[in-house]
Order: C-alpha cells, then sequence, then structure tokens
C-alpha cells in the first residue's frame, strides 16, 4: 500500500474518532429512519415512544437518590413503559415507578425493578449478549410469511428476556420459542401486543 493510500486511511480514521458523537448521533437518527418505515408503530409514535424514554432519563438522573443507588433501564414501545433494574429498597423502587408512570403519553407502565444490589458490569455485559444472540436468533424465523424481526424490541436483565412489539397473533410463538432456546436466557416475558 503506498503512503498516500495510508495518510487518507489514516486521516479518515482520525477524523472517525474525533467526530465519533456525532457519527454515533447521525448514526442513530439514520437507524430511526430505517426503523420507521419496518415499524407497524406510526411514525409518531416511533418519537413518542423515544420521547418518553428521554424524559425518563432525566428524571432519573436529576433526582440524587435515584441516581446514585439504583440501575434503572427505561424502554417504551408503543405506549408502554417497561422498567427493569435494581434498587435497594422497596421505598426506592415505588419512587422510581410513581415518577415515570404519568409521564404524558404513557399507557400502561409495565413494573419489573427488582428490590435488590445494582447489578455487576459482568451481569449487564450477559445481558447484552443475550440480546445480541436473541436478535440474531430471530433472522432464522424468515419462514414466517411478512415476519420482520426488527419488530421485535428485546430487552434483557438478569437473564429474564422482554420481548414487546405489535404482532400478528401467527408471529408471536415461533417468536417466543425461538427466544427460549437462546443460550443464557433465564426466562421470555411476552409484552406483545397482537395485531389484526
Amino acid at each position: 500500500m503506498n503512503r498516500t493510500i495510508k495518510l487518507i486511511l489514516l486521516s479518515s480514521l482520525l477524523i472517525v474518532f474525533i467526530s465519533g458523537c456525532a457519527a454515533i448521533a447521525v448514526g442513530s437518527g439514520a437507524a430511526t429512519g430505517v426503523a420507521i418505515v419496518h415499524d407497524r408503530r406510526s411514525a409518531g409514535t416511533v418519537i413518542d415512544d423515544q420521547g418518553i424514554e428521554f424524559k425518563a432519563l432525566r428524571i432519573l438522573y436529576s433526582d440524587d437518590a435515584i441516581r446514585n443507588n439504583t440501575h434503572i433501564n427505561v424502554t417504551c414501545y408503543n405506549g408502554l413503559l417497561l422498567l427493569t433494574g435494581e434498587a435497594p429498597t422497596e421505598a426506592l423502587r415505588n419512587k422510581v415507578v410513581s415518577k415515570l408512570s404519568s409521564l404524558p403519553k404513557v399507557k400502561r407502565t409495565q413494573n419489573e425493578i427488582i428490590v435488590a444490589a445494582s447489578s455487576s458490569y459482568l451481569s449487564r455485559s450477559s445481558d447484552s449478549l443475550i440480546t445480541s444472540k436473541a436478535k440474531v436468533s430471530l433472522l432464522g424465523l424468515n419462514h414466517i410469511q411478512g415476519f420482520d424481526p426488527t419488530r421485535v424490541k428485546v430487552v434483557s436483565e438478569n437473564g429474564v428476556v422482554y420481548l414487546m412489539g405489535l404482532l400478528l397473533q401467527h408471529e408471536i410463538s415461533p417468536v417466543i420459542e425461538t427466544i427460549r432456546r437462546v443460550g443464557g436466557v433465564q426466562r421470555v416475558v411476552k409484552l406483545f401486543e397482537t395485531i389484526n
């Protein structure tokens, strides 16, 4: 490889590292645009769900007791607010749920926060791996007419996999059975909405 090509590649790499935050922001926006095309939710609902998540995180980070003592994940899909993670006391858990359940456009709150010490980074890494494997496993369901794996929202916490989405009745059982066979999955919680 000649010197000019090496300099161009090195320069490109530096630009990517320097502008990493911008690339992530642009990439996230592009991914959202692509997701909306395949999503069964309206574009407005997708944006509302993202807004709910953003507002929820802002509320959690603005409260010192919650920020310093809990590990909470917030996921919103079609107005269903899923709360997962750990809080050290029932009172703190209830405080989180109370603050977030009343957010505008939240139709229902699914509280899956457990009373326990915050999970370790190793446990969180394991959950990330489970989520990735679960998403990949859904690609194997291409034999189901009209099924699109990007329509299934997968959230993993302590080996429990929560499945969200708007699915046709005939899509639900194959999705659940496929996820149950993924290594590391302890339990599957279906939070799907069935559509016609």
